[in-house]
């Protein structure tokens, strides 16, 4: 679907509204108060009889209200989101009530260093105290308050959006039923805070900058423009930059030997600088910067699982693997403090060649997913019946995928878990048999997944995934904190099996098992004719196969001895029969399902 090509919500009006008045001012984060304040913001859509359909967007340090739309027929450009936001696009605004604010400390309307001190009747400039981005949030609350609006569906914001959803869903828990923070962190990285300073001492070393009182028609144009060429370096990739400018000289064949810019980078980040001076204010980049690097909820609650411990929103996370200045390494920062949470949580990393700007550009596969997550939200149970997201056609699955989907073990697996059991499904491809555990067996399930289509049928079910590979071990998981663990068609596919093993124990009280066995009697005869099998259930040549290790019946009997596993129950079967297999069941079962708990530890003798 060309998300870009669909219909706009047309024109629309950027409004006002005073949120704190001169005689009640507002407390900052600084120990400063503030008044008046005035919010300037945005809507799209209608809100439902229920109220249950509002949407808040949090924008990043260069956006605004003006998310959709235009304000003018005449507008250049439609809202910084447009490509996102709007009928039947993936925050769709034939279903949904949406609204954007210019957050405080802002230049686009709310009140910021741009707007006048009532104690001078001048600006602000840095009279204007500093502010948090506890304080945005704030004062978000406080425009939902005037409007009315007493319960939020969602709050979605990327990079220093994405912080504003965390301090929303951690401020507000009872308000906001889902959270979706993009390409963001909790707190920046000193490398991040460098870059802010230099953009900073950039405007403060303008000579017009004259300590924040500045002509508006003469400001620190140069100093302003050239943090903003920094900026935009941090949110491109270098495969982007590349593919994008190269070597590649802008007007010339060949170089000219002086300091003029020559290179086609050089003539874009220029023309970057010059765009943005043209409509944001100078003090405002200071101040806005500043929150960005005070913001450290690590700091603020003694520690991120501290931090993320009282709230009650469903989480998707989405990090852009190219993104360097937001790195999916801080993402799963917060994806981990939310399993050690035991919270509702999916997680996928995204690739995407623009680096940190992928989230504003790479709309189609991040659309996606937002699409599926927000009307996953607005259901009220895991739906057994979605087969794929409504937003993608009908997937082609993978080789892997199908040998997966043509085992028989489904049908066994749900009968063997107790009702009202916590399942964590490794490997749990499309979410089929969580979907089906939860429907008939009203199971909790949650699972883990590599496969980027997977996880977002997984989010399009209601089902909590992450991408995570199990390899790296499961520390963030507490120990018995699932009823039943299932490795289902999986433990072969794993480079060390043993060390997820204990793992996978450890974590649940009970775990399911399934895989192909290496010896039926189809793949010996392949052996003895000197070919490696190739199999319904082991479908790959031995230059493709995801099998890393092939194990039998007797292979797995022993390694639970081993392993000082309990085998409650063994089933071998045969093809598409559900009966285990009673007769030489390490020759003619093509597949196993095992049910293993630990083995009670006896009391040493005194």
């Amino acid at each position: 679907m060309n998300i870009a090509n669909e219909q706009s919500v047309g024109i629309v009006e950027t409004r006002t509204i005073r949120v704190v008045e001169p005689e009640h001012p507002l407390e900052l984060t600084c120990g400063k108060t503030l008044a008046p304040i005035d919010v300037a913001y945005e809507t799209y859509g209608q809100m439902n009889e229920q109220q249950d359909n509002v949407i808040l967007i949090c924008h990043a340090l260069s956006g605004d209200a003006h998310a959709a739309g235009r304000n003018k027929p005449a507008d250049r450009k439609p809202g910084w989101w447009d490509r996102m936001i709007g009928p039947s696009k993936p925050i769709d605004t034939n279903r949904y009530f949406v609204i954007c604010s210019n957050f405080l400390g802002g230049c686009s309307g709310t009140t910021g260093p741009t707007s006048t001190d009532p104690a001078t009747g001048k600006r602000y400039g840095l009279n204007f105290p500093i502010i948090t981005i506890g304080d945005m949030v704030r004062v978000q609350k406080m425009l939902m308050d005037k409007l009315g609006i007493k319960q939020l569906l969602a709050v979605i914001g990327g990079s220093m959006g994405g912080m504003q959803v965390l301090e929303w869903a951690i401020e507000y828990p009872q308000m906001v039923k889902a959270a979706i923070p993009i390409a963001t962190c909790a707190s920046l990285s000193a490398q991040a805070i460098a870059f802010d300073a230099v953009g900073r001492n950039a405007i403060l070393a303008d000579p017009n900058f004259n300590k924040g009182q500045y002509d508006p028609q003469n400001g620190p144009d140069r100093g302003l423009a050239i943090a903003r060429m920094i900026g935009h370096i941090t949110y491109l990739s270098e495969h982007s930059m590349r593919e994008k400018f190269g070597r590649e000289l802008r007007k010339a064949e060949t170089y000219r030997y002086e300091f003029d810019s020559e290179f086609s980078v050089e003539t874009y980040l220029d023309y970057q600088g010059q765009q943005f001076i043209e409509r944001f204010d100078a003090n405002s980049y200071l101040y806005i910067t500043k929150a960005m690097d005070y913001f450290d909820l690590h700091r603020d609650f003694g520690s991120l699982d501290n931090a993320l411990a009282g709230v009650k929103s469903r989480f998707l996370m989405v990090s852009f693997e190219s993104d360097w200045l937001f790195p999916p390494s801080r993402s799963e920062d917060i994806v981990n403090a939310l399993v050690r949470n035991g919270k509702d949580v999916s997680y996928c990393n995204i690739e995407a060649p623009f680096g940190h700007d992928s989230f504003l550009l790479e709309t189609e596969r991040l659309g996606a997913f937002i699409a599926s997550f927000l009307e996953a939200s607005h259901r009220p149970t895991v739906d057994a019946t979605v087969k794929s997201p409504s937003i993608q056609p009908r997937r082609q699955f993978s080789r892997y995928e199908q040998a997966r989907r043509a085992r028989v073990d489904y049908e066994l697996i749900e009968s063997l878990v107790e009702p009202d059991s916590r399942v964590l499904d490794v490997g749990c491809g499309d979410g089929e048999l969580l979907a089906e555990l939860a429907w008939d067996k009203n199971a909790h399930g949650e699972g883990i997944e590599l496969q980027e289509d997977m996880i977002l049928s997984c989010v399009g079910r209601g089902i909590s995934t992450i991408q995570y590979d199990i390899e790296r071990g499961l520390a963030n998981y507490s120990d018995n904190a699932f009823d039943y663990v299932i490795l289902s068609q999986t433990l072969q596919t794993i480079i060390e099996p043993d060390r997820i093993f204990e793992e996978l124990l450890r974590v649940g009280k009970k775990m399911i098992v399934s895989f192909p066995n290496f010896a039926h009697w189809r793949s010996r005869l392949q052996l003895l004719r000197g070919r490696a099998p190739v199999t319904k259930l082991l479908p790959f040549e031995w230059y493709n196969s995801p099998n890393v290790h092939v194990l039998t019946l007797k292979d797995f009997d022993q390694f639970c001895r081993k392993y000082d596993a309990r085998i409650e129950k063994r089933m071998p079967l045969i093809g598409s029969y559900l009966s285990p297999v009673r007769l030489a069941p390490n020759l003619l079962a093509e597949q196993a399902i095992y049910v293993i708990s630990k083995r009670e530890r006896r009391r040493e003798q005194l």
